[in-house]
């Protein structure tokens, strides 16, 4: 990465020479490959290597951007005009520039990210093939699959500001996925599992991921309509990070100063069951969205954006936060693993159990979401929960509420996350929500 820091120390200093107040640089290369296995043969092998260079700089508090995938010298310097240029043709904003100087991260943290696969194609080929055999061969009802995929990246990337800040990082990720079709009296129901992760030790087996995506398909079969109606609902580990995905939304700096969230100044105000704690955590070891400092070079730091139901903070970079007269907490980029604590010592099962009656969401479907007044409506596939058991598979219905009261409905969150991305959310119960069915 050394050659990309010279080519960094040469770019900032040529845009400072042509007259530039303020500058940015970044450097990314990654390579990786990716094998699809379906019906017993490999039916794709990917391979990609790319590599880019992007460049911001700010003019008179004007601000021009430009990338290449060239980075040779006379590639970056044209690059560099093209974004002075362009700084000259945007109306200048005082709430840009770079980040604060003091802001800028100096204890460089080793996160445990970088841990590359020694897998070779033909190796991959063969898990593929064995996760969908696997699948195929659990039960005569799996008639046939999507297809088995295994695969495997890694990335660097560096950047660099007029501060005199540098930093790098590297990263791999590795992850195996199955999709499987059950069949029963001429109906078909489709579904998958997978596993992804920083380290290659941290995987699930590839068979095991095969025989849980068949499992899943089988269980939907015979899945019926409901009535409309109002219950219960349960969030499965692997929807839930979704709501939490809508709540992010809506605390992002560009939501707030847009006025165009359903929590603009809700800073310090309740928003959830007092039980609900949601933390950031962009120093866990191994994570999906860990860093020591984010896309402005800024000192990531871990903290509550919930609190016992109220909301500690949002997620501002340093143009977001000038917008709004605030600090940025060092989110440019987005935000950086989130865990939503368990209230108890329960899980999807003791849920299921304690409700007597309700809806278990396993899938969602589409996206109907507002963020601007919280109105949210989704389809959904799940089962369906009688005296505290799952009675039969439910398909085709939406479920509907407003994120501000299910939000404050959150009447349980379970101890059983999946830890396959960059959000940590058990199982969710909420009560009350409406079901919209036949």
């Amino acid at each position: 990465m050394n050659h990309h820091q010279d080519k960094a120390d040469m770019a900032l200093k040529y845009a400072k020479s042509i007259g530039v107040d303020e500058s940015s640089v970044s450097f990314a290369d990654g390579e990786g490959f990716s094998v699809t296995a379906r019906n017993g043969a490999v039916e794709t092998v990917q391979d990609y290597k790319d590599q880019s260079f992007a460049i911001t700089v700010y003019l008179n508090k004007s601000v021009g951007a430009a990338s290449s995938n060239d980075f040779s010298e006379t590639a970056i310097k044209s690059t560099i005009d093209k974004a002075f240029s362009l700084s000259s043709l945007t109306a200048d904003d005082e709430c840009n520039g770079l980040a604060d100087k003091e802001r800028m991260a100096t204890e460089e943290l080793d996160l445990d990210l970088y841990n590359p696969w020694n897998l070779d194609i033909k190796k991959a080929k063969t898990m593929a093939i064995e996760c969908e055999t696997y699948a195929l061969d659990f039960d005569e009802k799996v008639v046939n699959s999507e297809g088995a995929t295994v695969g495997s990246y890694m990335n660097q990337s560096l950047y660099a500001n007029s501060h005199g800040f540098l930093g790098v990082s590297k990263s791999t990720g590795h992850s195996i996925s199955c999709t499987a079709i059950a069949a029963e009296n001429g109906v078909m129901e489709m579904d998958y599992d997978y596993t992804s992760a920083r380290h290659y030790d941290d995987l699930q087996d590839h068979k095991e991921i095969g025989i849980l995506a068949a499992k899943k398909a089988l269980d939907n079969l015979g899945s019926r309509k409901i009535k409309t109606t109002k219950a219960p609902v349960i969030f499965s580990p692997r929807v839930s990070g979704s709501l939490m995905s809508h709540l992010m939304s809506a605390i992002s700096g560009s939501s707030l100063y847009r006025n165009s969230s359903f929590l603009v100044n809700s800073k310090d105000k309740k928003i959830c069951s007092e039980f609900i704690n949601i933390r950031e955590e962009p120093h866990l070891k191994r994570g999906f969205s860990s860093c020591y400092f984010d896309a402005e070079g800024v000192e990531t730091t871990p903290r509550f954006i919930v609190e016992n139901g109220v909301l500690k903070g949002y997620l501002l970079s340093s143009y977001s936060a000038r917008r709004l007269g605030l600090e940025t907490t060092g989110n440019a980029g987005g935000h950086h693993n989130l865990v939503l604590e368990p209230t108890a010592e329960e899980d999807m099962q003791s849920m299921i159990q304690n409700i007597g009656s309700g809806f278990l969401v396993t899938g969602l479907i589409g996206y109907g979401v507002n963020i601007v007044n919280g109105d949210y409506s989704r389809g959904a596939n799940g089962f369906w929960i009688e005296n505290g058991q799952i009675a039969y598979p439910v398909s085709e219905v939406t479920v509907a509420g407003n994120l501000k009261d299910m939000l404050m409905k959150i009447n349980a969150v379970g101890n059983d996350p999946e830890k396959k991305g960059s959000i940590y959310a058990g199982s969710v119960l909420i009560d009350d929500l409406m079901i919209a069915g036949e």
